[in-house]
């Protein structure tokens, strides 16, 4: 292992934000660790085994260690609206470039699990491998989840944070650590460095409530599923659902009770990642991918057509695709093409989505028309000036049951961006055109966090 040295804290940019990161070593392989959902940067170094287990992990190359925006040594964000996957996989990559970082092997554990498998789909030429430990897909149980726990459990487990700051990890996801001299007072003070009780109880109540087993099948880079066999908190069902859903990925089993990497015998759950991380294959550029496919639709196409005429109506269009590809563009996004009497977008976010859709929805009247938008989250082939794939069929399908100024959107699109503030209305479940089975949709308030157009664009419209 290295030296004990405590590394230089530095800082990268994103969103008007400050990250706190740090690296240690040095070596052909970069390994991004995206540690549960908290941590600190500062403090990390105080608890022994916290920090053994990062000097293992940089004795095989470089490691990058970070914040998350809101906790830590980085910039708070509003405890009404925590950061969503979404932001978090904006996290890692501000990081990685900061720290000039091209490709990674991403570890994440516990919570810290369900961003880096959307991570792993939705941006593939990052990774050189990820690695999941302790991790799962979905925490609730349901008619077609019986792995999962009950709603007593979610309950007992969220009620469980009043701990936090006293040990509260220790005891859930590290019970054979309890009785080591001195952790649980450096360990307790971790807790109170890295995030306040509020923070912690919010934070996961989101985390057991989200569900990404859609984007299993998206991922296409090698991936090591690593399991405790004894583990009480998130045992190996968990981790092989996770396998089985992502093809030629590894699962390992290794002895234990802990779910934490850094608890019990750390030193098998590191030799299991090098022999897996250090041997993975580079993975050839692939054009397939998880994004957030976006439809538009102008609501009386046909009948403005024939009352304006086909010059006046080409002039409008022009102006509705310039305004839409404006707002997309702002957003993040990508414009793919014009579809006649709307647009197709995609993104590698669905929070950035939705901002562009309420955009063009809110915008839409100062030109005297008025949309429907859809959205949904799926695998995508990126073609020359095109996209294919069932995911774009669906968002189609989606905004064709929008109202006029209406954001639809499917399930898996709301389930990414629980905890963003974003509010949405039930709309049921509905039957989508050619696309089997039924569909849990949901419409998006086009109020806050996006959605608005600035007085400047306004003014261009008129």
């Amino acid at each position: 292992m290295l030296p004990e040295v405590t590394p230089e804290t530095q800082y990268a940019r994103v969103d008007g934000l400050y990250l706190a990161y740090q690296t240690l070593g040095e070596g052909p392989i970069d390994f991004v660790l995206a540690d549960q959902w908290t941590s600190h940067q500062e403090a990390q170094w105080d608890v022994p085994p916290v920090a053994e287990v990062r000097r293992r992990l940089a004795a095989i190359g470089r490691l990058i260690t970070f914040d998350k925006r809101g906790v830590g040594m980085s910039d708070p964000v509003p405890i009404n609206a925590l950061p969503s996957i979404e932001a978090w996989i904006d996290d890692v990559r501000a990081v990685m470039d900061a720290a000039r970082s091209e490709r990674a092997a991403l570890i994440t554990t516990l919570g810290g699990g369900l961003m880096g498998l959307v991570f792993a789909a939705t941006h593939p030429d990052r990774l050189r491998a990820l690695v999941i430990v302790g991790g799962w897909v979905r925490a609730r149980a349901g008619s077609d989840y019986p792995i999962g726990l009950s709603p007593e459990e979610i309950t007992r487990r969220v009620e469980q944070t009043e701990g936090w700051g006293k040990g509260f990890m220790l005891d859930a996801f590290a019970p054979s650590m309890r009785g080591v001299p001195g952790l649980r007072e450096a360990w307790a003070r971790y807790e109170r460095f890295a995030a306040s009780p509020g923070v912690a109880r919010a934070m996961i109540a989101n985390l057991l409530e989200l569900d990404v087993r859609h984007v299993l099948p998206a991922i296409h880079v090698p991936t090591l599923v690593i399991q405790r066999r004894e583990a009480a908190a998130f045992g190996p069902a968990f981790g092989r659902f996770i396998a089985d859903g992502i093809s030629g990925a590894r699962y390992v089993e290794v002895p234990g009770i802990d779910t934490l990497m850094w608890a019990g015998d750390q030193a098998a759950v590191v030799a299991e990642i090098e022999s897996f991380v250090v041997g993975a294959r580079s993975m050839r550029s692939s054009d397939r991918r998880l994004a957030t496919i976006l439809f538009t639709d102008i609501v009386g196409s046909t009948e403005r057509a024939a009352k304006v005429g086909d010059r006046a109506w080409r002039e409008l269009l022009d102006r509705h695709d310039a305004f839409s590809q404006a707002a997309i563009e702002r957003a993040g996004g990508r414009m793919i093409k014009s579809v006649g009497d709307g647009v197709l977008a995609a993104f590698d976010g669905p929070g950035r989505a939705i901002d562009a859709a309420r955009e063009i929805s809110v915008g839409a009247p100062n030109l005297g028309l008025h949309v429907r938008a859809g959205l949904h989250v799926g695998e995508i082939e990126l073609m020359p000036g095109d996209v294919a794939g069932i995911a774009v069929h669906v968002a189609a399908r989606v905004a064709a049951l929008a109202a006029p100024d209406e954001v639809l959107v499917s399930s898996t699109v709301h389930d990414l961006v629980i905890g963003s503030g974003i509010a949405f209305a039930d709309r049921g479940s509905r039957v989508l055109k050619g696309i089997p089975g039924r569909w849990r949709l949901y419409a998006a308030e086009l109020s806050g966090g996006g959605g608005s157009l600035s007085a400047d664009y306004r003014t261009s419209l008129q």
